[in-house]
């Protein structure tokens, strides 16, 4: 009997024990209440409790987060869309968190869908669409604001899907596939602009090229030409000053003879009229004389 007495009393020391012994991770708090009185967040590391009298409640500290399922919302120009997005949070005040609220989470999640319908009903749809950073940043602003006095500090708002009704879709994907269709288009016409650029500037270069080509031939047939003149008539005067010094030696007997060789060349043309220049006279006269002289002797 004292054996069964003294094993209960060790389980109850154990109970008691294990009540006022608490062990508090680092990322943990332990908010202790006394008699229904709140003595502040304990921990981390080891805390000891009154059985009975002090009770603990625990507060994470590092950061969560939760979703919200799709919501239907209604936009400034009367376009429903359905959105859903996640929601990023982190306890700063532990005590707060505790006293200020009793589910944060879902406190949380009722205010960021009251908040989403706000903002895109001020929005139209096509900023709805476009503007996802923006009704991100409006979202965490309001949240951050109210969440504050819990001790809660929304660290981030991100939507991950915006879907529009039906017809709204299949008027977006007509209104892409134009669009793609009219960047092809312009591309392509900006492709055979550059091409004709292109060809007309090659065009012209060879243009220039071949007139460059032409001139610098005429300049050279032109320089040719005129080097051949001047060869020409350097011959031609060398030639001039040959016959010239030729001639001082010539005397008249000679030149009669020539005249002579003339004559006869004309005589065998079939002209039959002569004229005889009256120099010849002039010059045949020696001839005759020398005639004459012979016939004497």
């Amino acid at each position: 009997m004292d054996i069964l007495f003294i094993g209960i009393l060790l389980l109850i020391a154990v109970v008691i024990l294990a009540m006022a012994v608490r062990i508090v991770p680092e990322y943990r708090r332990l908010i202790v209440f006394r008699l229904g009185r709140s003595l502040g967040a304990r921990g981390p590391g080891i805390i000891f409790l009154i059985p009975f009298v002090d009770k603990g409640v625990p507060a994470d500290l590092r950061e969560v987060y939760f979703d919200v399922p799709p919501q239907t919302c209604i936009t400034a120009d009367n376009a429903s869309v359905s959105i859903d997005f996640l929601v990023y949070d982190k306890v700063i005040d532990p005590e707060r968190s505790v006293l200020e609220v009793e589910d944060f989470t879902g406190a949380a999640r009722g205010l960021a869908i009251t908040t989403l319908r706000a903002v895109v009903g001020a929005m139209d749809l096509d900023d709805v669409l476009s503007k996802r950073d923006e009704i991100n940043r409006i979202l965490h602003e309001k949240l951050d604001d109210v969440t504050d006095r819990w001790g809660i500090r929304v660290m981030a708002v991100e939507i991950r899907e915006v879907v529009p009704p039906a017809d709204i879709q299949q008027a977006m994907t007509r209104q892409m596939a134009a669009e793609r269709n009219r960047r092809a288009t312009v591309a392509e016409a900006q492709g055979k602009r550059e091409a004709t650029i292109e060809v007309a500037q090659g065009d012209r270069q060879a243009t220039i090229l071949q007139a460059e080509g032409r001139r610098q031939a005429i300049i050279l047939e032109s320089e040719g030409d005129r080097e051949a003149a001047i060869l020409r008539a350097e011959g031609f005067a060398l030639a001039l000053n040959e016959i010239y010094k030729i001639a001082q030696d010539v005397d008249s007997k000679t030149m009669t003879l020539q005249y002579l060789e003339a004559l006869k060349a004309l005589g065998e043309g079939e002209a039959t009229k002569f004229v005889i220049p009256t120099e010849f006279m002039n010059l045949a006269q020696p001839l005759i004389a020398n005639a004459q002289k012979s016939q004497e002797g």
